[in-house]
C-alpha cells in the first residue's frame, strides 16, 4: 500500500528533472563568492521581489533568526502573533540568538491589525523593552494557511514607518499566498524591510531558504549567517534545485489549494469532526470530537497508509503538496468517511 504523506509540504522529494538540474549544476566555493548557481539564485529571487540583494541559507529558521538579529539589539522587543512560527517553532531563537523579548498578539488565525500593533508598541520608558521590529507570517501555518489581507499589511507598514519600526516577512509559504491572490512578489518586496522565502515547502526543493533585503542589510546578514554556521561550500547543487523550483513549481501551487479544499469538503461530512478551519491555501486543520484524541486518530490514519500531523490533543493538520496526486486525494476522501 502506497503511503500518502500529508504531515507537511516539507516531505516532498525532488523529481527526475529537478535531480538532473542539481547533478548538472555549476558549483564553486560559496564562502568565497564563487558558486555561480548560488549567485544566480540570489540574483533571481532579488529581481523577482524587487529587492537589492539576498543571502542563501540552509533553512527558514535561520533566515528568520538572522533577520531578527540584524533588526534588533539585545533588550529590544519584537511584535508578532502568538501563533507565529518565528515564536512557536524556532527553539526560542529570538531570545537565544538576539536577546530580545516578544510582545504576542492573540488571534485565532495568526493575523492582526495595525491598531493591535500600535497598542503593543512600548513607550519611550527605560522600564520597558525598546520595540524595534514587527514580524508577519504569510501564510500562517497555525492559522490553517491563512492569507493576510494586503490592505491591512499596508496599514501596519504605516504604523511601522511612523514609529521607526523594522518590518519583516516570514514568507515560508509566501508563494502560496501569491498563487491565491492578485499580489506579486514585488508587491511584498516593496513593503517589507526583509523577506524570508522558503524553497523546500510547496516549491519542492530539498533544502534551502533565502533572506532578502537592502544591500547593507544583506551585508550584515551574511556576517550573522557566518556566525550561525550557515555558510556552505559547493552549495550550487542545492541552489540549482531552488532555481528549478522557481521556474517550474510556482503556478502548480494552485493544484495543492484545490486538493486541500476537496479534503476539507469531505471532512465537513464526517460526524467525528467537530470543526474544520476555513481552507485558504494548502493547509487543512480540523478539530475532532470530544471523545477522540489526536493520538488515536493519527494512529487510525496510519493504519490506512495516511500520515497526518497532530497539532494538539484535539486538532490535526493535513498539508497538500506536489507529491500528492489526484488519485491520492480521492483515496483520502474515501477513507475519511469510513475511518470511524
Amino acid at each position: 500500500m502506497t503511503k500518502i504523506d500529508l504531515r507537511s509540504d516539507t516531505v516532498t522529494m525532488p523529481d527526475e528533472k529537478m535531480l538532473k538540474a542539481m547533478i548538472s549544476a555549476p558549483a564553486g566555493d560559496m564562502v568565497m563568492g564563487e558558486d555561480p548557481s548560488v549567485n544566480e539564485l540570489e540574483k533571481k529571487i532579488s529581481r523577482l521581489f524587487g529587492m537589492e540583494d539576498a543571502a542563501f541559507c540552509p533553512s527558514g529558521t535561520m533566515t528568520n533568526q538572522i533577520a531578527v538579529k540584524v533588526h534588533t539589539r539585545p533588550g529590544d522587543e519584537v511584535i508578532c502573533s502568538k501563533l507565529a512560527h518565528i515564536y512557536l517553532y524556532e527553539g526560542g531563537g529570538i531570545a537565544f540568538n538576539s536577546g530580545a523579548s516578544v510582545a504576542l498578539i492573540d488571534s485565532p488565525d495568526g493575523t492582526f491589525t495595525a491598531e493591535q500593533v500600535a497598542e503593543n508598541i512600548n513607550p519611550d520608558d527605560p522600564h520597558k523593552p525598546h520595540t524595534s521590529l514587527v514580524c508577519i507570517e504569510n501564510t500562517v501555518n497555525r492559522g490553517g494557511g491563512k492569507i493576510w489581507d494586503f490592505n491591512e499589511l499596508k496599514r501596519i507598514k504605516e504604523v511601522c514607518n511612523h514609529n521607526n519600526l523594522h518590518y519583516h516577512l516570514d514568507g515560508a509559504r509566501i508563494f502560496n499566498a501569491i498563487a491565491a491572490t492578485n499580489q506579486t512578489p514585488a508587491d511584498f518586496g516593496s513593503m517589507f524591510d526583509s523577506v524570508s522565502v522558503c524553497l523546500s515547502k510547496g516549491l519542492g526543493a530539498p533544502v534551502g531558504s533565502l533572506l532578502l533585503g537592502s544591500e547593507s542589510f544583506i551585508k550584515h546578514a551574511r556576517r550573522v549567517r557566518k556566525v550561525m554556521g550557515g555558510t556552505m561550500r559547493q552549495a550550487g547543487y542545492i541552489a540549482a534545485a531552488g532555481l528549478y523550483a522557481l521556474d517550474n513549481n510556482i503556478e502548480r501551487l494552485k493544484d495543492d489549494h484545490r486538493n486541500a479544499k476537496k479534503i476539507s469538503s469531505s471532512l465537513s461530512e464526517c460526524n467525528w469532526i467537530k470543526e474544520v478551519l476555513p481552507v485558504h491555501t494548502n493547509i487543512i486543520i480540523f478539530k475532532i470530537a470530544d471523545e477522540l484524541s489526536s493520538a488515536s486518530v493519527t494512529k487510525k490514519f496510519a493504519e490506512k497508509g495516511i500520515l497526518v500531523n497532530a497539532v494538539d490533543n484535539k486538532s490535526i493538520r493535513m498539508v497538500t503538496h506536489l507529491d500528492i496526486s489526484s488519485e491520492m486525494i480521492e483515496r483520502v476522501c474515501a477513507e475519511l468517511k469510513k475511518l470511524f
